[in-house]
């Protein structure tokens, strides 16, 4: 790979980063606004209240940025990066198309991402922790607590898919797919989607950030541009999340048809198809279900996702024998 190759790779990637959450981000509101009769979204700019993302950006970009006076002032000015930057990172390695299509092609590209993802968790550790407010603090550790919980159900899903591929290459994975995965790998991609939403602390496992109990949690202090980047950290943990489940479980750029382009040519429309159904799926389920109690939440995690995700190994494991 040139420099100029990866130079390009890398702004596409960026391009992706920074124009794909935006567009959910777009869709969340306008999805809330049919389902619950939210007229404030509809109207913005007129015709369909296209502009209501561009008030939303002037609205972050004019407030004031303050910082507690008691708060840890390099960790709480650190944390929103930290929380954002990694899913920038895992762009790199997630492929959206056959051969080349991918920023790079890592062997134990699945080890990778996920090792990443968990990085992101730790910037509403360090906005809790840095804040010097105690609901601040009381959301942080939720948020430590909910990962505990879930990165074990949503790794062991991930290995199922990686054992019937015989691969830890996301490229590899996708490539050794067939339709049929789908009925027998269906519990692992329930598990491995269930919990990337507890991870990215979405509704209905919002626990860390209830506004009715405790504000709005780690990022209860943080206002303007800072605050923006821990919701585009959100919608960049969706577009990631939802990416990685179609490629995994899903097939990633394979469609019915290709226009008589070919895979190489038209799969990347697939993909990015597959990544925004799912990111829908994902705005449905915070306007159609409550949320859950914290006891709920950990229950769910540890007598069921677990059991299920270790009887999906399982099943791989005899259908890889057999």
């Amino acid at each position: 790979m040139t420099v100029t190759d990866a130079v390009v790779r890398l702004a596409i990637i960026l391009g992706f980063f920074l124009v794909v959450p935006l567009v959910v981000g777009q869709m969340e509101h306008k999805a809330m606004a049919h389902m619950q009769s939210r007229v404030g979204p509809m109207y913005a700019g007129a015709f369909h209240g296209w502009a209501q993302l561009v008030a939303d950006g002037v609205k972050f970009a004019q407030k004031e940025d303050v910082v507690p006076a008691a708060a840890d002032r390099r960790v709480f000015q650190l944390a929103p990066a930290v929380a954002l930057i990694p899913y920038l990172v895992v762009l790199v390695t997630i492929p959206i198309g056959p051969g080349t299509q991918v920023g790079r092609n890592l062997d134990a590209g699945l080890f990778f991402v996920l090792a990443v993802m968990g990085v992101g968790v730790l910037g509403s550790l360090m906005a809790g922790w840095a804040s010097a407010n105690k609901y601040s603090l009381l959301g942080g550790i939720r948020s430590a607590a909910q990962l505990m919980a879930y990165e074990l159900p949503m790794i062991l899903a991930a290995s199922s898919v990686a054992m019937a591929a015989g691969t830890l290459s996301l490229t590899g994975i996708a490539e050794a797919w067939h339709w049929y995965w789908i009925p027998w790998q269906l519990a692992g991609l329930f598990v491995f989607f269930v919990s990337g939403l507890a991870e990215l602390q979405r509704p209905p496992f919002d626990m860390p950030v209830a506004d009715s109990e405790i504000i709005f949690g780690a990022y209860t202090e943080y206002t303007g541009i800072r605050f923006a980047l821990f919701l585009l950290a959100e919608y960049g943990g969706i577009v990631v999340l939802s990416l990685l489940t179609a490629v995994l479980f899903l097939g990633g750029w394979r469609g019915p048809f290709y226009f008589g382009l070919g895979a190489a040519g038209f799969g990347w429309f697939w993909t990015l198809a597959k990544t925004l159904v799912l990111a829908f799926l994902v705005i449905w389920l915070r306007v159609s279900y409550p949320r859950l109690r914290e006891d709920q939440l950990q229950k769910l995690a540890w007598t069921t996702l677990i059991p299920l995700a270790l009887a999906q190994i399982a099943l791989t494991g005899i259908l890889k024998v057999v």
